[in-house]
């Protein structure tokens, strides 16, 4: 099975180092010189590490295949995979990105939107969800609002706080509404 373990970002000097946004629990065990990655899109790779330092928060890698700014910038966007057969170290049920995107998200029985990608933080993950009227929802991928994950069934089973899905409407970020009310003195 693939597993995608980062996305390359920008560039990083001239010597063709790039920053990567982490998508796994263990930087230090995959991210070592000499470990190849599969590369999205194919015509980027299989990359090479060469090395790989922290600057700050920010993990910095650099590629045998990569050796300068323009080439770096070319990768720009491209998402790293190994390949895998690994199980949670901790034996708990898991779930990777590629699992998850596709799949219809329901309060009860009713379907209020698709997961489209999965965001993993230091303090929890969270499920991107493009909501039946396109706004983009953020869910804490934690059991209490995530209660089931039914691939077989193609769909994710939730229990929202109150208030969660207006968070990113246009009333809650005051863009529609009562515009001027209570200005008046």
């Amino acid at each position: 099975m693939q597993l995608q373990v980062a996305r390359i970002g920008k560039p990083h000097g001239i010597r063709g180092e790039v920053t990567v946004q982490v998508l796994t629990d263990a930087p230090e065990a995959r991210f070592v010189p000499g470990t190849e990655f599969l590369v999205e899109p194919a015509k980027f790779g299989p990359l090479t590490i060469r090395s790989a330092r922290w600057n700050k928060d920010i993990l910095l890698l650099g590629f045998e295949q990569v050796d300068d700014r323009n080439r770096a910038e070319e990768i720009r966007g491209a998402k790293l995979f190994v390949e895998t057969e690994e199980l949670d170290d901790d034996g708990e049920e898991g779930w990777y990105e590629h699992e998850l995107v596709g799949l219809e998200a329901r309060v009860g029985s009713r379907v209020v939107g698709k997961v489209t990608a999965l965001n993993t933080m230091p303090a929890q993950d969270l499920l991107v969800i493009k909501g039946t009227d396109g706004t983009e929802i953020l869910v804490p991928f934690v059991e209490e609002i995530v209660p089931e994950v039914n691939p077989d069934g193609g769909y994710v089973l939730l229990v929202p706080p109150p208030g969660l899905f207006e968070l990113n409407s246009d009333d809650a970020a005051g863009g529609k509404g009562d515009e001027g009310e209570g200005a008046r003195a």
